[in-house]
């Protein structure tokens, strides 16, 4: 059986990497689209390529670092769109830069972007999903919200954060038919390090070579779909680097030595 046919799927991030993927995967499934993001072109484009496939798709513009834009967005999206079956809170922004030298105006970007925004739109969406006989909730963290990394300090404590709050919101709506799946990539070809922010908040605009050489974004978003469907609680993504993971939980001195030779950038 197709999971995603039918089923109406809430997109942040969607203007690129992994989320416009996620949304190409969606289509080819037959679900049905609501794509967010910031650039509304971009959005645009993608929504054209979906309905190509087949699916009926909508755009809703809005940045995840604006408190009101995401209760004014989500109030319109479950006005005009009653049942949400799948909400994936897959927006987010990176940094590049150490934590001494980001300003604390960057790290409240950075947390409110990954963790604040996910947490309100979840707030408006799972009640109407307990209402409707449940739901998914799908969110993108990182590997590094399983460890901290150099250069990542904000964005490592967003992830963190993550899987603090939806492991909570899981086991309270354990008997709601809400399912959450926790998602951790680990290199992936995206543009994630060229809009990362540097310490005064500007964008940093680089390509990372880890970034460069990484997964595919296709494939991830496969990977992704499949943890959905097969209902997992928490999925690795990515090649090699995952390995760290595994290293910080069963072998923590050797993880702590390789993670301080491994270039950052």
């Amino acid at each position: 059986m197709n999971y995603l046919k039918g089923k109406t799927v809430w997109i942040t991030g969607a203007s690129s990497g992994i989320g416009e993927q996620l949304a190409y995967a969606c289509a080819k499934r037959g679900a049905r689209l609501i794509l967010s993001a910031r650039r509304e072109s971009s959005l645009d484009i993608i929504r054209k390529k979906c309905r190509l496939l087949g699916a009926d798709c909508f755009v809703a513009v809005f940045d995840l670092s604006i408190p009101e834009q995401v209760d004014r967005t989500a109030r319109k999206i479950l006005s005009e769109h009653p049942a949400i079956d799948v909400l994936i809170n897959n927006g987010g922004i990176s940094q590049r830069s150490t934590a001494v030298e980001t300003s604390a105006e960057t790290v409240r970007k950075i947390m409110e972007v990954n963790f604040f925004a996910a947490v309100r739109l979840s707030q408006w969406v799972v009640p109407v999903m307990i209402k409707n006989g449940g739901g998914v909730i799908a969110v993108t963290s990182s590997i590094a919200g399983k460890f901290g990394f150099p250069l990542r300090s904000a964005y490592a404590a967003s992830k963190h954060a993550l899987h603090g709050y939806f492991e909570s919101l899981r086991l309270e709506n354990r008997n709601n038919n809400i399912q959450v799946t926790l998602v951790c990539p680990g290199r992936v070809k995206t543009e994630i390090s060229l809009n990362a922010l540097s310490g005064q908040g500007t964008v940093y605009g680089k390509m990372d070579s880890g970034q460069k050489s990484g997964m595919s974004a296709e494939r991830c978003a496969e990977k992704y779909i499949a943890a959905i469907e097969k209902n997992k609680r928490e999925v690795l993504i990515g090649g090699r680097e995952l390995m760290m993971v595994h290293l910080k939980r069963f072998l923590p001195a050797l993880f702590y030595k390789i993670a301080s030779r491994i270039k950052t950038t």
